[in-house]
């Protein structure tokens, strides 16, 4: 994996959503990995630094609330995102309850998505590096009249800091 992209699980059992979306995030300097079940997810979690999971939310075998909870269990850092064609009030609340950064109803317009990673991105690196909001808010102040790639860079700058 590219060191300087963010690292995107892609969990899904739609094979033919997981490539189109794949190809997407790619070439908006995302690192994605495919799978199409939750227990795919975990082993992938454990073989790679993932910043944030995209997980639906109706999957065969493990669901996607459980693996909300196994990824957000065993990886400290990670954020998950749902992302499902299958929701509800009652289950939004769930899984918010359960750790979920957001939860977005399919289909969802690419660029309300790319919101979402990038604040679910800055929330990660807040709490990996302590970094209060209001110096947050300073550095993306430095980067402002930047793309939304460019605001995810940044950040990615300060997540590559020891």
């Amino acid at each position: 994996m590219v060191k300087n992209k963010i690292s995107l699980l892609l969990i899904d059992d739609e094979e033919q959503f997981l490539r189109s979306m794949k190809k997407r995030l790619e070439v908006r300097e995302f690192n994605v990995i495919t799978v199409n079940t939750g227990e795919e997810a975990l082993v992938a979690a454990r073989e790679h630094e993932i910043d944030i999971a995209l997980v639906d939310l109706k999957m065969p075998g493990m669901g996607g609330q459980a693996t909300l909870e196994a990824l957000k269990q065993e990886h400290k850092w990670i954020e998950v995102v749902i992302l499902t064609g299958h929701g509800s009030m009652e289950s939004a609340i769930e899984c918010t309850k359960r750790g979920a950064y957001f939860y977005l109803q399919k289909p969802c317009k690419i660029e309300w998505l790319l919101e979402v990673l990038l604040e679910a991105y800055k929330r990660r690196v807040m709490n990996k590096r302590n970094i209060e909001i209001e110096r947050m808010n300073e550095i993306l102040a430095m980067a402002s009249g930047h793309s939304p790639l460019g605001i995810l860079r940044k950040i990615g700058e300060l997540d590559q800091q020891e």
